[in-house]
């Protein structure tokens, strides 16, 4: 739910309004549906029988009105109360979904709003503002638009700066609202930075006119349906559209990452359980040190589970929020490894849970012991049981949402964050370099919503300014069990840097178990257009889940092609330890955790006592010391593609370009960054396939001649010449058939490139708006002479459009096109330009 911040959100009233008019009305009503539902009180989102407009004065227009907290929500009208009645909008009215639906949109602020009635699948006057905030400093109430359009569209007064707020959810640096209008209009606006005038821009008076009363502010005609303002940047006259390529990246897109149980990891001292010391001794194993050397692991970050004191066996029970888990050693042992990693330039990051404590913390003790404790309201209590979840302690009830033995904390409370913040700050300046975030949608319920709640953002967003405080360079990555759209609000707006992409990781394992990489081709191409660039985490399995494979039934090739994809594909990777020789493990946790198979002797080399937990059947030939000795073991693969990674710039921040196979088994994609490039060529199939043709219509790499060579091997694949738009057209790789579950990693190098025509490169057009929902002015630079080619091709290499135009513009319109980003390819004279456009109706 793509919620906006606000600590502790009250409820807003919003008035949902359709025109029935011209339709016969069902005999059960008519509805609404959408991602408000749950926080509304009806028990979950999307459900079309449970929200009933009214028409209490029979003039066909339907109305119901909804106490929700502030956000920007998705829905639409049902005439009736099945998914068969539902309405379908047209594009220009909505966000599409990608599968050929599309959902209104409403932004709400902190103020009621009565939406305009729409007529039913019909569209009211749209008008999508842009505000650039590059170079200003966001304040924590968030961006916001005024004018004196508020009260027409529904808002309860004009240039109020707290209803109608703006969001950056994929992090590019413009802010958008979509607001609907009763019809075509002249109208003032200003954009606020904050939720008080005080911070609303200074516009200046070559694009300013007075409102009235001595305020200069911007004024835009809407006349079309649809009516994109241009994103100016803040406080100017000038129009700033998104970088097509510039985002940022971070020491954590240089990374790749471990993650550690460190009781199953090594035993120093033969009690049977992993600790700090064993930890210690096997960081050669992970990264010597020494980048020359290929008999280590060859990443660069850890993650350690919960390594806090806690009487349970995982940990995420905490019992002291500052000191070590005994089982794994003492705090002086904890530093000398963390000491150790660092000296061999492996950053550390530890498990943080923020949502619970153990039930045998001292806070939670004193609190259930008496109700007057000052702990008392840094849990959650009731004097009656209000049914699941809720546990009895002396005469009265406990929220517990995991178990009764993990006591949930009321983030409510400012002491309690005060604490918690405390805590986190203490391992910052022990040297830790970040935190993953155990459970993070759960930390604060609002009413029966129990997850993704404005309150729950609220809290991640002081935890990002606790971190900042201590370390600017801390990287925190949460566990956002969710679907892509709601763990996208997640890493926006200064919460966290990172979430780990479930549906990604699950979309591997389906096109692989399956042999078709529709679905992993589908969902890498949401990822790459929802998140800021490169902002997630990828895996394959992790400690709640069973065992990669177990999963893909043994095969080994599998195995080898899904370390392939992940490793070469966009975001920040992380390894299950084990995972990297093939260790099973499904059902209870406990067996998705078991010790580490080290060698094929006693207790596999974990420990020289009798292990904490049994030991997987298949550790005689699936460990460490086996696997080193043989060559083509999937350890020795993990290795080399690790290297690769850690050696290829291109694969640690290339940016995501879609590579067109002739094979339908055939899934292809390109990491491109500055004048670099790595292919991924990856055959799901069960047969080889022979002779594929490979496409890319544009990219940003310089025309010539490249030389490929397949990485993994080592071995020459032929020659590829990429055209005037940096692309090729049914190129056939110069190897041998790409075999059942075979991966290509091809790097391409310049063998002789096109020289660069004098002028060129200071032909730069400028594009905008962009991201555009209707109409893209295109404009260039000078005075040009004679006419401009422009041609226009999505990512799947498709040519969209061609034009040939005179003079320095022209406008394009984008209303027929799908959302999703295109290429588009400019040429006037000799000089030739490659921009990109994102098109989101």
């Amino acid at each position: 739910m793509l919620l906006l911040h606000g600590l502790w959100a009250q409820a807003v009233q919003l008035t949902f309004r359709v025109n029935m008019r011209g339709q016969t009305v069902a005999a059960s009503g008519v509805h609404v549906a959408g991602n408000f539902q749950a926080a509304a009180g009806f028990g979950s989102d999307w459900n079309p029988a449970t929200t009933r407009l009214t028409d209490a004065d029979n003039d066909q227009i339907y109305e119901a009105t909804v106490d929700v907290p502030a956000g920007q929500y998705l829905y639409k009208f049902v005439n009736g109360n099945s998914w068969s009645g539902a309405e379908q909008p047209s594009a220009a009215c909505g966000v599409a979904d990608g599968s050929g639906n599309v959902n209104r949109q409403v932004s709400l602020g902190s103020t009621a709003y009565r939406l305009p009635a729409v007529p039913f699948s019909g569209c009211a006057t749209l008008v999508q503002f842009q505000v650039n905030m590059r170079g200003q400093t966001v304040t924590r109430a968030g961006v916001h638009v005024v004018g004196n359009f508020q009260t027409l569209a529904g808002y309860s007064t004009n240039w109020d700066p707290t209803s109608i707020p703006l969001t950056d959810n994929n992090g590019d640096g413009i802010y958008e609202a979509q607001v609907a209008l009763p019809a075509p209009m002249r109208f003032q606006y200003r954009f606020v930075n904050g939720a008080t005038l005080a911070g609303a821009e200074q516009v200046p008076a070559a694009c300013g006119i007075d409102d009235g009363t001595g305020t200069l502010a911007r004024v835009f005609d809407a006349t079309a349906a649809v009516n994109t303002i241009p994103p100016a940047c803040f406080g100017t006259c000038q129009d700033c559209g998104a970088s097509p390529t510039g985002y940022t990246t971070h020491w954590w897109n240089d990374a790749v990452f471990y993650e550690i149980f460190v009781r199953s990891f090594y035993d120093s001292n033969a009690d049977g359980k992993g600790d700090f010391a064993g930890l210690t001794q096997k960081l050669d194993y992970l990264n010597d040190g020494n980048p020359n050397t290929t008999t280590d692991l060859g990443i660069t970050g850890i993650w350690l589970m919960p390594m806090m004191e806690s009487p349970s066996y995982h940990g995420y029970d905490v019992t002291n929020y500052k000191a070590t888990e005994p089982d794994y050693g003492t705090m002086a042992e904890f530093e000398a490894f963390l000491a150790a990693a660092h000296a061999r330039g492996i950053k550390v990051i530890i498990d943080l849970v923020l949502n619970h404590s153990s039930n045998e913390h001292p806070w939670f003790r004193q609190a259930a012991n008496s109700a007057s404790s000052p702990y008392r309201d840094w849990f959650r209590w009731s004097a009656t049981n209000p049914g699941l979840g809720w546990h009895a302690a002396n005469g009265s009830y406990y929220y517990a949402y995991f178990w009764s033995g993990m006591p949930d904390l009321n983030w409510r409370n400012a002491q309690l964050r005060a604490a918690m913040w405390d805590a986190s700050r203490f391992w910052l300046k022990k040297g830790v370099d970040g935190y993953r975030l155990d459970a993070v949608k759960y930390l604060v319920e609002n009413g029966s919503t129990i997850e993704n709640t404005p309150e729950t953002f609220g809290v991640l967003e002081e935890f990002h300014d606790s971190v900042r405080a201590v370390n600017q360079a801390a990287f925190t990555v949460g566990e956002a069990w969710s679907t892509t759209p709601q763990v996208v609000p997640y890493v926006v707006n200064n919460r966290l840097d990172a979430c780990f992409e479930f549906d990604l990781q699950g979309a591997i394992i389906s096109s692989l178990s399956s042999g078709n990489p529709a679905a992993l081709r589908t969902q890498l191409e949401l990822v790459d257009r929802s998140y800021p660039k490169l902002q997630y985490a990828t895996f394959l399995s992790n400690h709640d889940q069973n065992r990669v494979l177990g999963t893909l039934g043994g095969g080994m090739a599998r195995m080898k092609q899904a370390a392939a994809l992940y490793l070469t594909m966009p975001g920040v990777p992380f390894l299950y330890y084990g995972e990297e020789v093939g260790m099973l493990g499904a059902g209870a946790d406990e067996e998705k955790r078991k010790p580490m198979q080290w060698t094929a002797g006693s207790n596999a080399g974990f420990t020289g006592g009798t292990p904490w937990r049994s030991l997987n059947s298949n550790y005689a030939q699936f460990n460490v010391a086996t696997q080193q000795a043989d060559a083509g073991s999937l350890l020795n693969h993990y290795k080399q593609l690790i290297r690769l990674r850690n050696t290829h710039e291109a694969l640690r921040k290339g940016y995501l370009l879609p590579v067109t196979a002739s094979a339908s088994s055939v899934l292809g994609y390109a990491r491109v960054h500055n004048q670099e490039a790595v292919l991924t060529v990856a055959n799901l199939g069960s047969a080889a396939a022979s002779n594929t043709a490979l496409s890319v219509q544009l990219s940003t790499l310089a025309a010539g001649n490249y030389q490929v060579t397949d990485l993994l091997t080592g071995q020459a694949a032929g020659m590829v010449t990429l055209d005037a738009q940096g692309g090729f057209s049914n190129w056939r790789v110069g190897l041998p058939a790409l075999g059942a579950n075979q991966t290509w990693v091809l790097r391409l190098s310049p063998a002789q490139p096109t020289p660069v025509r004098a002028g060129k490169a200071d032909f730069s057009p400028r594009l905008y708006p962009n991201p555009a929902s209707q109409a893209v002015r295109l404009e260039l630079p000078g005075k040009p002479t004679g006419e401009t080619q422009l041609r226009v091709y999505d990512l799947q290499g498709r040519l969209v459009q061609t034009v040939s135009f005179n003079g320095n513009g022209y406008q394009l319109d984008t209303n027929a096109w799908a959302n999703g980003t295109y290429l588009l390819r400019v040429q006037s004279g000799t000089a030739v330009s490659v921009q990109r456009l994102v098109v989101a109706h």
